[in-house]
């Protein structure tokens, strides 16, 4: 994990013991991942956690790194990187139709959603859900803290070493036509 211990109350903390079944865990997302699924040495995988990738998405997992209880990972045809030592909180969603990459010591709050995806709406005479959805990349730095419930749409970008306060939504500039 990262050399400073987490403080305050958006701190992700490793629940104690049940190394074993941290691993068991581990082994049968792997499974089901068939082969997308990569994960360092020593990754911490909760209760309940999932991973999905279809259409050939990738996740990959640094070593260290913390998927607390019941929190997801979808990857339809899009890549996720964790970086070693991360901490992705209790009930946090990615979603990664193009790519997703938390740096290295990073956290993700409990509750938290990060997706790639915002709605296109190139026609306007085309109801939204009919319109194929618009993906831009997202990058939070090596260190860098979202808080519980924050939420980073499509084209994100997070600096290392920054925090994104509890509850705040950061928007991404308009993408040029």
């Amino acid at each position: 994990m990262s050399a400073h211990p987490p403080i305050g109350a958006d701190a992700v903390v490793p629940p104690r013991g049940g190394a074993i079944a941290s691993r068991l865990r581990l082994a049968r997302l792997r499974l089901q991942a068939r082969g997308a699924l990569k994960a360092g040495r020593d990754v911490h995988v909760g209760r309940g956690v999932r991973i999905r990738t279809d259409r050939g998405g990738r996740v990959r997992l640094g070593g260290g790194c913390l998927l607390a209880p019941g929190s997801r990972i979808e990857a339809p045809g899009g890549t996720v990187a964790i970086g070693a030592g991360a901490r992705i909180g209790e009930r946090s969603v990615i979603v990664a139709l193009s790519q997703i990459t938390v740096g290295d010591g990073a956290t993700v709050g409990e509750w938290a959603v990060l997706s790639d995806a915002e709605p296109a709406g190139a026609d306007v005479e085309v109801p939204i859900r009919l319109q194929p959805p618009a993906p831009r990349p997202i990058a939070v730095g090596d260190g860098a803290r979202i808080g519980a419930h924050a939420a980073l749409g499509a084209g994100a970008r997070i600096a290392p070493g920054a925090v994104v306060g509890s509850y705040a939504i950061v928007p991404t500039e308009p993408r040029s036509r």
